[in-house]
């Protein structure tokens, strides 16, 4: 049966003397479907909000208030490395097997994880990086300083040592910190959205590419966390007063996004009602995630509790677990991860003066399978496979001609004919003059 699993993350002490809950677990692997359980724990971390990146063999998580990365397997159960950085650690992502860190002083850092190399920016933001979006081609970083910077992945990842770091393009239209960046799926340059969430009470939905705004949305309260669902179809925004709202981005009465929208993109959409509330006694929501099926929102809370939200009108969540301490991070894992040549088994520490470039890992496609290039180059002449291929191109067609092209192809000739005609005297006097006499 296909399981649905997801690993959350808490940070600072346990809120209450309660035995039953270790109190040196940081890290919880949970499976959600067909019934909640926890899978597995890491022990010794403190994980602050938007610093926890989930791989198929590996768990980063940065710690409150450090500068180094903790890093567990997956497949082991235990703590692979302790990786240190020049800057402390604000927000994190994976964009394959490249780990990019926000800093607190502006900067971005990127780990290739299965060759060791690091790249650098500039603090191109004045304020630290508080958190981080990736698609296959672009970096947004969003900042306390209320800007959002678009990278490009290829060029900070170039090995190009000359090659000035910047941002593409920056999207400044918030007039607080930035708290929450989400990306939708798509990588057209028209429908690539992102939805940035921001201290002043809105949420902005962007095209990134082009820098465009497309619909800003204000909230009665500051919204602390966002979310997408898989589609990028809908928006799960949840607010400090412990409210979740949903906005249908181009369905229901108003949509706010697409051709049925009937207001221009500079109209402020206001959103007052919330699907629902949790307790106060749960605490703020510092976290919020969306299964891959769209199905299940999963919120984590100051006071340490998980839970699970109905998109039904005014159904009230359901308590998962409590983890008896701030859940900062929740993030789920693919149950169909794409299938890759190569896997990080054990990953390669940063090192700054690395003159060789060497990737570690594990080959897990089949090196013995046969290409069409092996086959020719393996093979005396042409091979039987290509001979085969080639003969039908040199077949006549048996189809009837056009009569319109062949009309056309007659003239052609004719005057192809007619040239030939009149050039013949001319070669003729041609190679007269030019004979010995």
């Amino acid at each position: 049966m296909l399981t649905q699993d997801f690993v959350s993350a808490i940070c600072g002490p346990p809120l209450a003397a309660n035995t039953a809950i270790a109190k040196d677990v940081g890290i919880y692997t949970h499976a959600l479907t067909p019934t909640h359980t926890v899978k597995s724990t890491f022990k010794k971390s403190s994980t602050p909000a938007n610093c926890l990146a989930v791989s198929d063999t590996h768990i980063f998580a940065a710690q409150h208030q450090k500068a180094h990365v903790h890093v567990y397997s997956r497949l082991r159960g235990n703590q692979e490395a302790l990786v240190p950085f020049p800057e402390r650690i604000r927000s994190l992502t994976l964009a394959g097997q490249v780990l990019v860190l926000g800093t607190a002083e502006g900067r971005l850092f990127l780990w290739e994880v299965c060759t060791g190399r690091q790249v650098s920016t500039p603090p191109c933001h004045v304020q630290a990086v508080s958190c981080l979006a990736v698609t296959p081609y672009h970096i947004l970083s969003g900042s306390d300083d209320s800007n959002i910077n678009v990278w490009s992945l290829s060029r900070l990842l170039a090995l190009d040592t000359h090659t000035e770091h910047e941002p593409e393009r920056t999207l400044s239209n918030h007039r607080g910190a930035i708290t929450s960046l989400v990306v939708g799926p798509s990588t057209n340059s028209e429908t690539s959205i992102c939805v940035s969430a921001s201290k002043d009470k809105t949420c902005i939905v962007w095209n990134f590419q082009t820098g465009q705004i497309l619909r800003t949305l204000l909230f009665p309260t500051s919204p602390i966390c966002a979310c997408l669902d898989p589609s990028a179809r809908a928006l799960f925004v949840a607010s400090e007063d412990g409210s979740l709202f949903l906005v249908e981005l181009f369905g229901g009465a108003k949509p706010v996004l697409g051709s049925r929208s009937t207001e221009p993109a500079s109209i402020v959409v206001q959103v007052n009602v919330p699907l629902a509330v949790s307790d106060p006694e749960a605490g703020q929501p510092s976290c919020l995630a969306i299964s891959y099926d769209g199905t299940s929102i999963l919120s984590g809370h100051t006071k340490g509790k998980i839970f699970r939200w109905s998109l039904a009108d005014n159904a009230h969540p359901t308590e998962m677990a409590n983890l008896n301490a701030k859940v900062t991070n929740l993030c789920f894992v693919s149950p169909l991860p794409p299938i890759q040549p190569t896997k990080a088994i054990n990953i390669v520490k940063p090192n700054h003066n690395q003159k060789k470039y060497v990737f570690t890992a594990q080959l897990d496609s089949d090196l013995g399978s046969t290409t069409r290039f092996s086959e020719m180059l393996g093979s005396t002449g042409f091979s039987s496979q290509s001979i085969e291929t080639a003969i039908p191109t040199l077949s006549p067609s048996d189809e009837e001609e056009d009569p319109e092209q062949a009309r056309q192809n007659q003239q052609f000739w004719a005057i192809i004919n007619n040239h030939q005609t009149l050039q013949k005297p001319d070669y003729h006097q041609s190679a007269v003059t030019q004979s010995p006499a």
